[in-house]
């Protein structure tokens, strides 16, 4: 996807394509499986994000991924998972996970509840090397009110997860009538994804589900009108 002359351009939830699969109903931001739309095969090396609600009881079954950085935040329920490096865990409800996939891994994400939906983004980034050997990782999603906070990174530092790629994964939750800022610098290009909540971008209105692609040069201002979440991508 490439923006046009705006210094941002505003890829709106209900522009996404939607499937309901009974089991399983899906936004694709970015072309996905059976949605293919070359205007929107993603963003930088910023490739799917999806946001998924899975049924009790239901899930993904084993199924493989090669040389890609999977990142998974839970938003509301629990998310199993387990793979062929021999991890088993829970992802709950403001948990992320990264997976190198690397050489090559198999896994399953299953809804463990019997009553429950699990709601869930799955986020995926292209590398910067092929063949690594798979890794996993799990944190609770951190989230101080107001202020940005680093989720992954190329280099992991401030206890963020690792990524294989030059790009950065924000994250922030804005109270009500907070400012939050973001300058996107020369070289570099943004991505603002908001989870829930209103707010205003400069002078215009954003809400869940709401994609933003920002190119270099560019100051934003977000203005939380209601509770607010929102990831920001720092991409090359």
């Amino acid at each position: 996807m490439k923006p046009d002359k705006n210094p941002y351009h505003i890829r709106r939830s209900g522009e996404r394509k939607y499937f309901d699969h009974g089991w399983l109903k899906t936004y694709h931001t970015f072309s996905f499986a059976g949605y293919y739309d070359p205007r929107f095969m993603g963003f930088r090396d910023l490739r799917v994000i999806n946001e998924d609600r899975v049924e009790p009881d239901h899930g993904f079954p084993l199924h493989d991924h090669r040389d890609m950085e999977i990142i998974s935040i839970v938003l509301e329920g629990e998310l199993a998972h387990q793979d062929s490096m021999g991890n088993k865990s829970i992802i709950h409800a403001n948990e992320v996970q990264a997976m190198s996939a690397g050489t090559g891994i198999t896994h399953s994400e299953f809804n463990p509840s019997s009553k429950a939906k699990v709601h869930f983004l799955q986020i995926w980034i292209v590398p910067d090397t092929k063949g690594i050997h798979p890794r996993f990782q799990q944190e609770k999603l951190p989230s101080p009110h107001n202020q940005w906070v680093l989720v992954a990174s190329k280099d992991g530092r401030n206890n963020s997860l690792q990524i294989h790629q030059d790009a950065e994964l924000y994250t922030i939750s804005l109270d009500a009538g907070k400012l939050a800022e973001k300058s996107v610098p020369k070289n570099r290009y943004g991505w603002l994804q908001v989870i829930d909540g209103e707010l205003s971008l400069n002078a215009e209105k954003i809400h869940a589900g709401d994609g933003v692609a920002i190119e270099p040069n560019t100051h934003v201002k977000l203005l939380a009108d209601s509770s607010s979440r929102v990831l920001f991508f720092d991409l090359k």
